[in-house]
């Protein structure tokens, strides 16, 4: 017997759009792996679906290589955009192109949001721009309150504030039970960035 793939109509499916697709905010946070990767995914599912995605990469700048941005950028649909100083955050240190880099990186999404040219935006690293002092909490937050009723907002990192837990509308935290890192494993190129 030969199968037939069959699409209902419209008004028979109950998970056709008759309206304006809603956009949620989703947060990935937590200290174990998998917030930049589910994120991706989702980036990605979006794009394979038509919808337009910006993904911000925040605290990746040109020294940090990433696989996945190298793939997005051969997808269409798919727009991405990385900042980030060399090295790393360190207290007790002058950090203070971090901050440029990080406040660079809140005014080109804020604008690229507002465009209108998206449907999905995914900030990666942007709680930790927050957690480590680089941005006020208030700054993040006002981008979440105004933005675009449609669009879709995801954001990653660890230590989410609560203020954008309560605000967010899907809240996913990664929860480290075991790690490769503590028996001395390094980060994996194309596994692991």
């Amino acid at each position: 017997m030969e199968h037939q793939l069959c699409t209902p109509a419209p008004e028979n499916n109950p998970n056709a759009e008759t309206h304006q697709r809603p956009g949620l905010v989703t947060v990935f946070t937590g200290d174990g792996r998998g917030k930049t990767t589910a994120a991706i995914g989702t980036a990605l599912r979006a794009a394979g679906s038509g919808l337009r995605v910006l993904v911000v990469f925040f605290m990746k700048g040109p020294d940090f290589p990433h696989g996945e941005m190298v793939a997005m950028e051969t997808v269409a649909n798919i727009t991405t955009k990385s900042f980030g100083a060399p090295g790393w955050v360190l207290p007790n240190h002058d950090n203070t192109t971090h901050l440029l880099e990080a406040t660079k990186a809140l005014a080109s999404t804020t604008e690229e949001i507002l465009s209108g040219n998206f449907d999905v935006a995914v900030l990666d690293e942007a709680l930790n721009v927050i957690s480590l002092g680089l941005l006020p909490t208030e700054d993040l937050l006002h981008l979440v309150k105004t933005k675009p009723a449609g669009l879709e907002l995801i954001l990653t990192g660890r230590r989410s504030p609560a203020e954008l837990i309560e605000l967010a509308d899907l809240v996913t935290e990664m929860k480290s039970i075991k790690h490769p890192f503590e028996r001395g494993l390094l980060a994996r190129p194309g596994i692991d960035y």
